[in-house]
């Protein structure tokens, strides 16, 4: 299979309505051409999930910027100036979540998991609306798995048939989301042939992604 499109075949694939995973931080090991892209079409009413709203006008922020967003599932939102107005003036819902809780949502998304037990958040308003359990004594909330439509993944190398290296820290979540979505479109700097990355140096397998964008 030739997974190898261009930003425009990409971002075709992402429809009004559809739920979409980012990975990455801010901007840093995000796909940020192809959500760039994204932000010029006429796609709107989407559901984000992703760790943050990064910047206005950058990376994810540029569909928060051009209203294209109903709700975002996200760990913080301080950094973008109109993520934040949508917000105050109820324009764009955001659910906000634990880090390590939407990571571990997002792995049981993944697992096919009913979804994971957590005492982070217990008597804030992160409670508000979820089961509850209590187990030895202790109380935990129950938080639901999370999957997407569709995962739009920033990666350092890739290999020709999709097998993905993340420098650094660029790896922020998207190893994980690269299993509970139901299309993965990952944006590469590099692309190099296959078998050129030694197996024990992949982070996310080729089997995961559907297909490759040259960043």
């Amino acid at each position: 299979m030739e997974k190898l499109i261009t930003i425009e075949e990409a971002v075709k694939k992402v429809k009004s309505g559809m739920t979409i995973m980012f990975g990455g931080f801010l901007t840093a090991g995000s796909a940020n051409k192809i959500l760039e892209a994204l932000a010029e079409t006429d796609v709107n009413n989407l559901t984000i999930i992703g760790n943050d709203s990064a910047y206005a006008g950058k990376g994810i922020g540029c569909l928060i910027s051009k209203k294209k967003v109903k709700k975002a599932i996200i760990s913080y939102n301080g950094a973008n100036t109109d993520a934040v107005e949508q917000f105050n003036t109820k324009e764009m819902e955001i659910e906000f979540s634990p880090q390590g809780t939407l990571a571990e949502r997002i792995r049981c998304g993944g697992a096919g998991l009913g979804g994971v037990i957590t005492p982070t958040g217990i008597g804030t308003i992160v409670e508000e609306g979820k089961q509850k359990i209590t187990l030895d004594g202790k109380e935990y909330l129950i938080e639901k798995p999370l999957r997407a439509d569709v995962a739009i993944l920033g990666a350092s190398i890739c290999d020709e048939s999709g097998n993905l290296v993340y420098k650094g820290t660029t790896q922020n979540f998207n190893p994980m989301m690269a299993t509970a979505a139901d299309v993965v479109i990952v944006e590469a700097k590099n692309i190099v042939k296959t078998g050129s990355i030694p197996m024990e140096q992949v982070h996310t397998p080729a089997l995961f992604v559907d297909y490759i964008v040259q960043g």
